[in-house]
């Protein structure tokens, strides 16, 4: 999905953290909560679209949402995630 030397140069746009992808599971989980309305992104508005992948900071707590294989890389369009 992404090139491996793409990835390679691409962070987060907030702390600067190397992104990786995130596992095919949780964008699973995460596009079911997107289809019951109960994912919001970190500005608060609701996730509507289902996403195809995702780039997930290295310390884990923000996913950055792939969408026709493009890294959407905005702050506020990034998923928090928990455990």
């Amino acid at each position: 999905m992404i090139d491996p030397d793409l990835l390679k140069i691409l962070c987060c746009p907030e702390t600067h953290q190397e992104v990786r992808l995130a596992e095919p599971a949780l964008i699973d989980k995460l596009n079911g909560q997107i289809a019951a309305g109960k994912l919001a992104n970190r500005a608060g508005q609701p996730v509507k679209e289902a996403i195809e992948g995702g780039l997930i900071r290295a310390d884990g707590k923000l996913l950055y949402p792939i969408r026709q294989n493009i890294p959407v890389l905005l702050v506020d369009e990034g998923i928090l995630l928990t455990s």
